[in-house]
C-alpha cells in the first residue's frame, strides 16, 4: 500500500485577510469521479474544487505540473459545501451547501478561464446546470441511486428530498426523522433507501412507493450528537448497511454497526475506534473469498473503510474479524469523509484539518477483488425491477447538441426572459459569462431551479443552457462523447484525438471508459508551440528493470573476523536485495549473479533504471534514505551514493563485514561483525563520534537485536537482555536509554499507559520503550516492596528519560517527560529535588551571553529554551503544589524581572 498526503489540495482563507492567507480551511467532502482521473473537493470556503488524480498517484507527474493540480474551482455556493457526490454517469456533479441548495454542474468545455474575484485559472469548464431549493437548513449529504436513477439529499431540517436523476424535479419529501439527518445512501439493487439522523436511528425506505421499511435503533441508543456527520453505506453486495456512530456497552465502546439486509438487525460490530466513527464507506467491488469458485453468496465478501473522530482510518473486510490495516493519527483533526475510486484500488479522505490523505492498494493485498460484471449479475438474482426511465431522457449526450435558438429579445438584452419550467414561477440565478461574438460584450444566461411541485412527468426546462439534446436511453450503459464541432473554440481536445494515457502508468484501468469529452492527459501533452525539453543521459538508464528471484547465495569466502573477540552475525548474501526510499516511490536495489560474478547496485522509479554501478563483491546491507544510499559488500566495505548516482564519500573500508546498517536523513551507521560501531555525518563528511566497540555491553552473553540512528547520529542499540543503550559522545561512554528494570515499580512505563489518540505519533522514547516492555508480570504485584518503591523508580525512571530524550535529540519527549517529572515532584512535595530542577533550568541570574566563560550554563536542552521550559511547564506544576506553590510564585516573579531587566 501506498499512502500520500498532498499538500497542495486546499480550501484557503482567500476573504482578503492576508494573516490568515494561507490559512488551510476544513475539507468536508471529498469524491472520485467513475473514470478516477478527477476528484472534486467542498470546503469550508463555500467552494467545490475538481482536481487532477494523477498528479496525487504519479510522482513524476506531480513534479513536471502537467496536467494541472487544480482544474477547475466552483463558486456558486454562499456557505460551506458540505457535500460533494459525481454521478454514476460521470458527466454530472452534485453538491451540497450550507447555503440549502443543492446544485448540478455540468462539463462545459468552453467554460474555463480565469475565476471571478481571484488569481486561480479553471483549465476545465464546469457550469451550474440546476439549483435544486427545497431544504430549509444546510444540506449534509447527498447520494445517486443505481444508474443515477433518483438523488437523494439530506438535512439539518430533518428532511430527505428524492429528486429525479434525469429531469433534476423534486418527487417526494420524506420527513419521519425526528433530529438532523446526515448520511444517506442507496441500495445497489434499487430497492430501498436509507438514512441515518441524529434522533439515533437509521430508517429504511422502499423506494416503489417511499414508504418505510424499518428502523433501527438499537446500536445508536447510547450514541453522541455531537457528530458532524452520520455517513453510512451500503455494501456492493446489496447485504449489509455499514452505520456509523454506534455503540457498545452503553456508550463506552464506539464501533461501526452492520445492518443486514431484510432482518434489519444489527448484530455485528467493528470494534477498535477510540472515538465516534464519523463515516463508513465500502468499496464499490465484490470480493470472493476463494477466487476459484463462482460467484455465490457463500463466496462473497466486502471491504468497507472507516473514518473516525481519533483521525484514525480503517480497512476491514468481511471475512475477517480483523481489520486489514489501521492508520492512526492520519490527520490533526476527525475524518469528514471517505471514498473509493472505481478500480475499488484507491481510497481518498478527508478531514476537518483541510487536508485530504490517499491510500493506493495493490491488486494482491485486496485478494478476491472481482470486476464490476459479476456484481451486475449477482444483484440480478433479487429479481427488482426498477422504474422506467422518463420518455426522452438520457444520460448519454449527443454528437453537437443544437439548442434552441435565442430570441430577438434575448439577443438584444442578453436575458432569458423565457419561463422555466414551463410556468413562469421557477428561482432564476443570473450568472456573469463572456458572450462569444465579435463584441465580445458580457451577458447574462439564466441557471434554472428545479421547481418543487412538479412530478416526474412535467418534463425538462425548455429554456435556458441545456446539458445535452434529448434522446432515447441506449443500451450501453458507457457514455460516449464525440469531439466538437471544427468551428468550435474548445480549448480541449476530443477523445478521439487525445485519448486517456495507459492507466497501468499511474493508477489501475478502470472497469468502463466513461468517455469523458476532457481527458485529463491531454493538458500532460505539450502545444505546437511549447519546445520539448531535452532528454538527457544517466548511467544505465535506457536498460529496463529485471526482476531476479531472491535466493541464498553460498559463502564465497571473503575475509570475515574470526579473529576478533566479536564475532557478529553477518546477513547472508542473496541474488537480490532491495529497499524503497524513504518517502519516495524510487527504490534502491543490489543484484548478485553467482554464475558471472557481477554484483550490480542500481537506482530505479518503477520500471525505469535511473543509473547504475559495479562493485568488486557482493553487498550484504543496503540503505536509502532521502540524501544518499548505502551499501555495505562482503569483503568490509561500504559504499555511499547521492540519488543521482555519485560518490559522496570515499570508499570506505572498514576490515570485517557489515552485521547491522541503518541511516536516517544525513546519518549512517553501521556495525561490524567484529563489534565496531561506526556513526557518519554523509553531508559533512565526518564521524559523529571515534568508532567505539560493543564488547563492554555484549559481554555477558547479551546480543544486539536491532539498531536505528537518529539523525544526530546517536545509535539506538536494542539488546536481547532488555536494555536499549546508545552513545554519548560527551562522556565517550555508552548510557542506558531505557531498560525493562523500570517495568517493575514505575508509574510512568510505557506498559502501563493506557492507549491515546494524542500518543498514536509516538517518538523515539515511546517506540524503543514498547519494543521491549512485553507482556507484564502479573506475580510482581503480590511480591512484597519497600515503602518507596514506587515513587523512587517513577522518579528514576523519568530522570532516566529526560537524559535520553536529550541526547536522542526529542524536544516533544523531553517537554512531556519534564511536565510528568515536574507534576510527581509537586504531588509529593519533595522542595529540595523542585528547587534543583528549578536553579539547573533558571541558570545564574546575571547570565546574559553565551560567550560568557566565567559561567557554564547552556541556555536550551533539545532545541528549547529552558526559560521558556522552566515557566510553561515546570513553575505552572509547581503552582498547583501546596507545599512547591510558594516556591513556584518566588520564581515566576523573578523569571519576569530577569526579562524585563529588572535586576
Amino acid at each position: 500500500m501506498h499512502f500520500t498526503k498532498p499538500a497542495w489540495v486546499t480550501h484557503k482563507d482567500t476573504s482578503g485577510n492576508k494573516g490568515d492567507s494561507s490559512k488551510r480551511l476544513s475539507i468536508f467532502s471529498v469524491h472520485v469521479h467513475p473514470d478516477g482521473s478527477r476528484i472534486a473537493t467542498g470546503g469550508l470556503d463555500a467552494k467545490v474544487r475538481i482536481w487532477s488524480t494523477k498528479p496525487i498517484l504519479n510522482p513524476a507527474s506531480e513534479l513536471s505540473g502537467k496536467p494541472p493540480k487544480s482544474l477547475c474551482t466552483l463558486t456558486m455556493h454562499t456557505g460551506p459545501v458540505l457535500c460533494v457526490r459525481w454521478a454514476h454517469s460521470g458527466r454530472w456533479l452534485a453538491s451540497g451547501s450550507d447555503d440549502e441548495i443543492v446544485m448540478i454542474w455540468d462539463l462545459d468545455p468552453s467554460a474555463r478561464g480565469r475565476v471571478w474575484g481571484s488569481d486561480e485559472v479553471n483549465v476545465e469548464g464546469w457550469r451550474p446546470m440546476k439549483r435544486l431549493p427545497g431544504h430549509e437548513s444546510d444540506v449534509t449529504d447527498l447520494a445517486w441511486a443505481p444508474e443515477d436513477r433518483y438523488l437523494a439529499s439530506v438535512g439539518l431540517d430533518s428532511q430527505v428530498l428524492i429528486w429525479c436523476g434525469y429531469t433534476l424535479e423534486r418527487l417526494r419529501k420524506l420527513d419521519q426523522h425526528q433530529g438532523f439527518v446526515k448520511g444517506v445512501c442507496w441500495d445497489p439493487v434499487g430497492e430501498f433507501l436509507a438514512t441515518q439522523s441524529d434522533d439515533r436511528s437509521v430508517k429504511i425506505w422502499r423506494t416503489t412507493d417511499w414508504g418505510l421499511e424499518a428502523e433501527v435503533t438499537k446500536p445508536f441508543e447510547h450514541s453522541p450528537g455531537s457528530t458532524f456527520f452520520r455517513r453510512l453505506s451500503w455494501s456492493p453486495d446489496g447485504a449489509h448497511i455499514t452505520a456509523s456512530n454506534a455503540t457498545n456497552n452503553k456508550g463506552f465502546v464506539f464501533i461501526a454497526a452492520v445492518i443486514t439486509r431484510n432482518t434489519w438487525t444489527s448484530d455485528i460490530s467493528l470494534v477498535g475506534h477510540e472515538n465516534t466513527v464519523e463515516v463508513a464507506a465500502y468499496n464499490p467491488h465484490i470480493f470472493l473469498r476463494n477466487p476459484e469458485q463462482s460467484v455465490a453468496t457463500a463466496n462473497i465478501c466486502s471491504v468497507v473503510a472507516l473514518g473516525a473522530d481519533d483521525r484514525s482510518v480503517s480497512v476491514w473486510q468481511t471475512k475477517s474479524a480483523r481489520p486489514l490495516i489501521v492508520a492512526k493519527e492520519v490527520f490533526d483533526r476527525q475524518i469528514m469523509d471517505l471514498n473509493w475510486s472505481w478500480d475499488g484500488l484507491t481510497l481518498y479522505a478527508a478531514s476537518s484539518d483541510g487536508t485530504i490523505a490517499v491510500f493506493h492498494f495493490e491488486p494482491e493485498e485486496l485478494e478476491g477483488i472481482a470486476p464490476h460484471s459479476a456484481q451486475e449479475q449477482y444483484l440480478s438474482k433479487f429479481g427488482f425491477t426498477p422504474p422506467p426511465i422518463p420518455e426522452g431522457y438520457s444520460h448519454i449526450p449527443t454528437r453537437n447538441p443544437s439548442l434552441p435558438p435565442p430570441s430577438a429579445q434575448t439577443q438584444s438584452t442578453g436575458f432569458d426572459h423565457n419561463q422555466v419550467n414551463g410556468n413562469g414561477t421557477g428561482e432564476r440565478v443570473n450568472m456573469l459569462v463572456a458572450k462569444r461574438n465579435n463584441k465580445k460584450r458580457l451577458g447574462l444566461n439564466s441557471v434554472p431551479s428545479a421547481s418543487v411541485n412538479s412530478g416526474i412527468g412535467g418534463g425538462a426546462s425548455s429554456n435556458g443552457p441545456k446539458r445535452a439534446a434529448l434522446v432515447p436511453a441506449a443500451q450501453d450503459a458507457a457514455m460516449v462523447v464525440d469531439s466538437p464541432p471544427p468551428s468550435s473554440s474548445s480549448f480541449f481536445p476530443g477523445p478521439n484525438e487525445q485519448p486517456f494515457a495507459d492507466a497501468s502508468t499511474w493508477s489501475r484501468q478502470n472497469d468502463v471508459d466513461m468517455g469523458m469529452g476532457v481527458p485529463i492527459d491531454a493538458l500532460d501533452r505539450p502545444r505546437k508551440d511549447e519546445q520539448r525539453p531535452p532528454v538527457f543521459r544517466t548511467l544505465g538508464g535506457d536498460r529496463p528493470r529485471e526482476f531476479i528471484p531472491i535466493r541464498e547465495v553460498a559463502a564465497s569466502g571473503y575475509p570475515g573476523s574470526s579473529s576478533a573477540s566479536l564475532n557478529l552475525p553477518v546477513p547472508a548474501v542473496l541474488t537480490r536485495i532491495t529497499t524503497e526510499v524513504d518517502g519516495s516511490d524510487h527504490v534502491f536495489e543490489c543484484t548478485y549473479s553467482e554464475e558471472s560474478g557481477v554484483a550490480e547496485v542500481m537506482f530505479v522509479n518503477g520500471k525505469q533504471t535511473l543509473w547504475i554501478d559495479y562493485l568488486p563483491c557482493p553487498a550484504l546491507a543496503i540503505k536509502a534514505t532521502t540524501s544518499f544510499c548505502a551499501v555495505a559488500t562482503q569483503d568490509g566495505s561500504v559504499y555511499v551514493y547521492s540519488h543521482s548516482g555519485r560518490r559522496l564519500m570515499p570508499n570506505l573500508s572498514l576490515g570485517s563485514p557489515c552485521s547491522l546498517m541503518d541511516g536516517a536523513k544525513n546519518a549512517l551507521l553501521v556495525i561490524t561483525s567484529s563489534g565496531q560501531v561506526y556513526s557518519w555525518a554523509v553531508n559533512k563528511q565526518t564521524s559523529f563520534f571515534a568508532p567505539v566497540s560493543l564488547l563492554p555491553l555484549l559481554s555477558s552473553n547479551a546480543s544486539v537485536t536491532s539498531a536505528t540512528v537518529r539523525t544526530n547520529g546517536c545509535p539506538v542499540l536494542n539488546c536481547s537482555n532488555g536494555i536499549v543503550y546508545s552513545y554519548e559522545p560527551n562522556l565517550n561512554t555508552f548510557v542506558k536509554l531505557t531498560e525493562r528494570w523500570w517495568s517493575e515499580g514505575s508509574d510512568s512505563w510505557q506498559g502501563r499507559q493506557r492507549s491515546s489518540s494524542q500518543t498514536a505519533n509516538r517518538g523515539i522514547m515511546s517506540v524503543v520503550e514498547g519494543s521491549i516492555s512485553g507482556a507484564l508480570d502479573e506475580g510482581a504485584a503480590e511480591k512484597p516492596r519497600p515503602t518507596w518503591w514506587s515513587t523512587a523508580l517513577t522518579l528514576g525512571h523519568l530522570e532516566t528519560r529526560l537524559h535520553s530524550t536529550r541526547l536522542l535529540d526529542s524536544p516533544n519527549e523531553y517537554r512531556q517527560a519534564l511536565l510528568i517529572y515536574s507534576k510527581k515532584i509537586a504531588d509529593e512535595g519533595f522542595r529540595a529535588k523542585a528547587e534543583e530542577l528549578i536553579k539547573e533550568l533558571c541558570g545564574p541570574v546575571y547570565w546574559r551571553a553565551p560567550d560568557d566563560r566565567e559561567v557554564k550554563w547552556c541556555p536550551t536542552v533539545a532545541g528549547m529554551s529552558k526559560r521558556d521550559l522552566l515557566k510553561e511547564v515546570v513553575l505552572a506544576q509547581f503552582a498547583k503544589s501546596k507545599t512547591l506553590g510558594k516556591l513556584a510564585m518566588d520564581y515566576q516573579d523573578l523569571l519576569k524581572k530577569m526579562a524585563n531587566d529588572d535586576i
